[in-house]
């Protein structure tokens, strides 16, 4: 990069004309909260459309309804059949789970799955109860409230936590803050669904074991401690009970995967074990030689609830923090699951609305007797393999729950709870993703020590430490990315004009007294310091470098600004400590393509008069021809240089180097300040002589000046 290659007008960095503050105001809120501009559909329409598209938006189900065929019903009539089948005992195992009678969880399976068919944006996730917020909900309100010795009190405790839940993921999709469920990394979410997976399995040696009584802890030491201090109350005919049927369950699993033609295999196995297992005990008499039995089920459909709801019970708190905790954490699994199968269908789903439609179904779901819901994977899954093409699949597994509710709950007298805990281990361990812990491991060693903490957490400590651990290790990488942004040099790749990192591409060459660092990050007090203390490191590594190897001094220190979005008033007053600790080395500061809020700041506080705007350029090629075109002008004529004092008003000022031919001086050095449009700044010449004020010499100025 010669002086030849020094192009005499580069392109002049802009400062972008300012914005009236209400006018910058709305649209900052506009990208904070509206970034798929959900108003642009109403542009331009008349009211009664507006209106029309407004009933559409909020309650989805009119929008595609009118375009509803019989083919998408018979298709969603099978899917809503298969998976009843997969929720009637799912619900029923899922609310032993909670601490809850058998019957809160057919209910459970009734009410949401009809509000979120008419609010939900999804077309396959099928709404049911799941594992994990029912473990919190037994874990965490089991230890202010006995579920054995007051269960009207924690039933109502359950129902308040449920209302709370539905409340806070309403109020996310309404105020369009969904944003923060996404500070749940996937890591974290492998990690503590792994850890709640192990944990419910481990709960449920109770029932494959036929014990009696068994510990409220959640962590492994507690259950197994539970366990073998009461190896004399095993029940051997349970143990064998159930490890015949968790086998059942495995094995067709594993065929449905082998071929997918066979999902129905693993979707009717639970609801096959339910009815083999009832058959089994009704005729042997097992519940008399210790295989316990679910027992009475009361027929009818779900009772009004809002009268239950414990506003003014002491245990109030414990009933709202619960319902935050699992509030967030179904809502984080419903929206995964619902996004990760609309992606095999190729359409999307609205975040907010999905936050609203399991919002309100769990509002309406605490009025009527239902513990939380949301989209479990594995239902949503066989829904998904069944065929299903809108949400009519869960008005249809609904209308499966009612008629079981008003008619068939007498048949489920019979059924052993050892069938029941085989069915959630059976989901549990699809839940445990091995294969995913060694995709971090491979691809990202922090998401890998995340996903393990949270892991650790949940099976030794308990569920809500390691949802602690888990969202406090995320929210630390944040925090860590912003505090401390990576710094790259950069350098040339040969033969080119391209700039980039020489830790990325070894074959980049560093430019001969010029460093060139790239900043990766906006510029914010979290981090100004470390910058100014990096950069500056950076400056003194390449110093000792340059010593070491006995190459030329550093003359200039080149920012790219190209990455950083933003700067507050702490990263301008590093920027000013680096240049004034620069300028008392004899080093410049030069900066390279700032983005247009970057420079409306700097321009704000005089930062560009201060390194003046001749020192600001386009692009990182620009700036390194300046400063090669500079290190040679010195090189030829330092004398020359000394003389000008280059002022900041001028838009943009380089210094050219020209040989004009002088009247009694074959060539003489001539070096002549030239504006961004190539126009001369100064109209005098300075030579190796004493100056002729002669009309020769200033044609000769003239004519150097057109030639330029």
């Amino acid at each position: 990069m010669g002086n030849a290659d020094y192009e005499l007008s580069p392109h002049q960095v802009e400062i972008p004309p300012a914005k009236p503050f209400l006018t910058a105001l709305k649209s900052g809120l506009k990208e904070t909260f509206f970034p798929d501009d959900p108003f642009r559909q109403f542009k331009n329409q008349p009211v009664s459309r507006k209106i029309i598209l407004g009933l559409q938006y909020f309650i989805p189900i009119l929008e595609w309804a009118p375009r509803y065929t019989f083919q998408f019903f018979k298709a969603d009539v099978i899917a809503g059949i298969t998976i009843a089948s997969l929720a009637v005992p799912q619900g029923i195992s899922y609310a032993g789970l909670a601490s809850l009678p058998p019957i809160i969880g057919l209910y459970s399976s009734f009410v949401p799955p009809l509000i979120y068919a008419m609010l939900g944006s999804s077309k396959d996730l099928a709404v049911g109860t799941v594992a994990v917020p029912s473990l919190l909900i037994s874990s965490m309100l089991g230890k202010e409230v006995s579920p054995s010795e007051n269960p009207a009190l924690y039933l109502q405790l359950t129902l308040t936590a449920t209302f709370f839940a539905g409340v806070l993921q309403a109020s996310l999709g309404i105020l369009r803050l969904g944003f923060i469920v996404d500070f749940l990394s996937h890591a974290t979410i492998v990690g503590f669904m792994g850890g709640a997976a192990t944990v419910v399995c481990l709960q449920q040696l109770k029932g494959i074991l036929g014990l009696l009584h068994f510990t409220h802890g959640t962590d492994l030491v507690s259950v197994l401690r539970s366990v073998f201090s009461q190896t004399h109350q095993w029940r051997w005919e349970s143990g064998v009970l159930g490890c015949c049927f968790l086998f059942f369950l495995l094995l067709t699993r594993y065929f449905s995967k082998r071929k997918a033609a066979f999902f129905w295999i693993n979707a009717m196995a639970p609801l096959t074990s339910v009815i083999l297992g009832s058959v089994l005990v009704y005729f042997t008499h097992a519940e008399k030689h210790g295989v316990q039995v679910i027992g009475h089920l009361k027929k009818g459909l779900n009772p009004p609830s809002f009268t239950e709801l414990a506003f003014g019970s002491p245990y109030f708190h414990i009933a709202v923090k619960t319902g935050i905790v699992t509030g967030i954490i179904a809502l984080a699994e419903g929206i995964a699951v619902g996004r990760s199968f609309a992606m095999f269908k190729n359409y999307h789903i609205d975040g907010n609305k999905e936050m609203i439609a399991i919002g309100m179904m769990n509002i309406a779901g605490s009025c009527t007797s239902c513990y939380l819901t949301t989209g479990p994977f594995s239902r949503t899954a066989v829904n998904f393999n069944a065929g299903c093409k809108t949400a009519i699949s869960n008005i249809v597994m609904s209308m499966a729950v009612m008629l079981t509710l008003l008619f068939l709950t007498p048949l489920f007298h019979y059924t052993p709870l050892v069938v029941l805990s085989a069915i959630i281990v059976s989901a549990m361990l699809g839940l445990l993703d091995y294969e995913a812990v060694v995709h971090l491991w491979h691809v990202d060693k922090f998401d890998f020590f995340t996903c393990v903490s949270a892991y650790v957490g949940v099976v030794f400590g308990s569920v809500e430490l390691g949802l602690v651990i888990a969202v406090a290790i995320s929210l630390l990488r944040v925090l860590l990315s912003a505090a401390r942004p990576r710094t790259f040099v950069l350098g040339n790749i040969p033969s080119s004009r391209i700039y980039r990192s020489m830790d990325q591409y070894p074959i980049a060459k560093p430019i001969p007294g010029v460093l060139i660092l790239n900043i990766d990050a906006p510029i914010y007090f979290s981090n100004a310091n470390y910058l100014r203390e990096r950069v500056l490191r950076w400056v003194n590594e390449e110093e000792d470098r340059l010593k070491s190897c006995g190459e030329s001094s550093l003359h200039y220190v080149i920012l790219d600004m190209s990455a950083v979005g933003s700067i507050d008033t702490s990263g301008i007053s590093t920027l000013e400590e680096i240049k004034r600790t620069l300028d008392r080395r004899d080093l410049k500061l030069v900066m390279a393509n700032p983005r247009s809020e970057v420079i409306k700041k700097l321009e704000k506080s005089k930062f560009i008069e201060n390194i003046g705007q001749e020192w600001i350029y386009l692009t990182i090629g620009e700036a390194v021809d300046a400063c090669n075109f500079m290190l040679h002008a010195c090189k030829s004529n330092p004398i020359a240089i000394d003389h000008f004092n280059i002022s900041s008003s001028f838009p943009f000022v380089i210094l050219v180097v020209v040989f004009i031919p002088v009247r009694h001086s074959p060539s003489v050095l001539a070096v002549v300040p030239v504006s961004s449009r190539g126009r001369s700044l100064e109209n005098d010449v300075f030579d190796d002589d004493d100056d002729d004020d002669d009309d020769d010499d200033d044609d000769d100025d003239d004519e150097a000046e057109n030639r330029w």
